[in-house]
């Protein structure tokens, strides 16, 4: 059985047509379709057309209402399917949510690409599967340190050739080069200290698509026109040698392309147009405690296990830039463990959720050169 979400008036043509090649003693092959199967496609059709024809006025004040009455996952999935129903209701959706930077809530993909809220951290956690060599972000939707959460993202670890490669997409079951999930990739030197963020989308307009070789997307399938096929050079990564193999931590500088203007404006139809702006992160500077013997930073309790990979950065002198984040005490990301394979995860402007998920994923594997 074939089901075809056809109109009336086709089906009958097609009948027509077959009936009469029949008649002419010309045999055409044609799909069975099931008259009760069909009879229901029918129904939903027009009742879609039913919600489709709802007053501009009162189909905007649903969603909106909607919105309002979800503040957090899973509520916020109400907000999904009504702009799941049909090109309206999505158009009306679009124009209620507020831009990510506004209401510092994660409603649609597009929102892992705009920068987090401004007066709080976003927490996530993200968990890794050493089996699979897997990685998984979650939105945490209690106060908890872990729950079930709202699965974000999630990233594969491949080696091609003496470097390292991380596949970032939007599935968890799709995540191989070329996927049509694709987000965006992490690349390692030989040594896995330094690293290079790429997207699959233009972060500004203008932006030249990066044309090395260890960009380009093999085997790769655009999901649509409107989606870029490209990789864009968006941050890098970097890890400082240790050579006398002294104690402490690690030490690590970033270099993250924020666009400006990105998500700011109250009326969509009125944003800015982001332009290119960098921002320059490091690492806070750890204290030693003496009773513990051992270096500490305050993650006011989002991390519980002592871990080489804990970091938190804060802006360098300077370059806080448009952010006025550049007192270095703020910190703009943090990322800590608290089981053996569950690490927390909190941003905030002007990071995306994609940035810091790559940022993150630099602090997993052993780098000798650092230790």
């Amino acid at each position: 059985m074939v089901s075809w979400r056809r109109s009336a008036s086709w089906l009958s043509s097609a009948s027509r047509s077959s009936l009469g090649g029949a008649v002419g003693g010309e045999a055409k092959v044609t799909p069975e379709v099931d008259p009760a199967a069909h009879e229901v496609e029918v129904e939903e059709e027009l009742d879609e057309e039913r919600w489709s024809r709802l007053l501009p006025e009162l189909l905007t004040e649903i969603v909106r209402r909607v919105d309002a009455g979800a503040e957090r996952w899973p509520l916020r999935r109400d907000v999904v399917v009504c702009a799941c129903v049909c090109r309206r209701w999505r158009d009306a959706a679009f124009s209620v949510v507020r831009p990510r930077l506004e209401a510092g809530r994660i409603t649609f993909p597009s929102s892992l690409k705009q920068p987090g809220p401004r007066d709080a951290p976003m927490h996530c956690f993200i968990r890794r599967d050493k089996k699979n060599s897997t990685f998984s972000l979650h939105l945490s939707l209690t106060q908890a340190l872990t729950d079930k959460g709202k699965f974000l993202l999630a990233a594969r670890r491949f080696r091609q050739g003496a470097h390292t490669e991380y596949i970032i997409s939007y599935d968890y079951d799709d995540l191989h080069p070329g996927s049509t999930s694709y987000v965006g990739k992490l690349r390692s030197d030989f040594l896995g200290t330094k690293f290079i963020i790429y997207d699959n989308q233009a972060p500004y307009d203008g932006a030249k698509p990066s044309r090395s070789r260890s960009s380009r997307r093999f085997a790769s399938k655009q999901i649509s026109p409107q989606v870029s096929g490209g990789s864009y050079e968006v941050g890098q990564v970097t890890y400082k040698f240790n050579f006398l193999k002294s104690r402490g931590p690690r030490r690590m500088q970033c270099s993250i392309q924020c666009p400006v203007g990105q998500g700011t404006a109250s009326d969509p139809s009125k944003e800015k147009t982001p332009t290119p702006s960098s921002l320059d992160l490091k690492n806070k500077a750890p204290r030693w405690h003496d009773h513990l013997q051992c270096w500490c930073l305050n993650f006011h309790g989002r991390v519980t296990v002592a871990s080489v990979k804990n970091f938190q950065l804060v802006a360098t002198a300077g370059s806080g830039g448009p952010w006025d984040v550049g007192d270095e005490e703020t910190v703009i990301l943090q990322f800590g463990k608290i089981e053996d394979d569950a690490f927390t995860m909190d941003y905030r402007q002007p990071l995306s959720a994609f940035q810091a998920f790559a940022i993150c994923l630099t602090s997993f594997g052993t780098k000798l050169a650092c230790e």
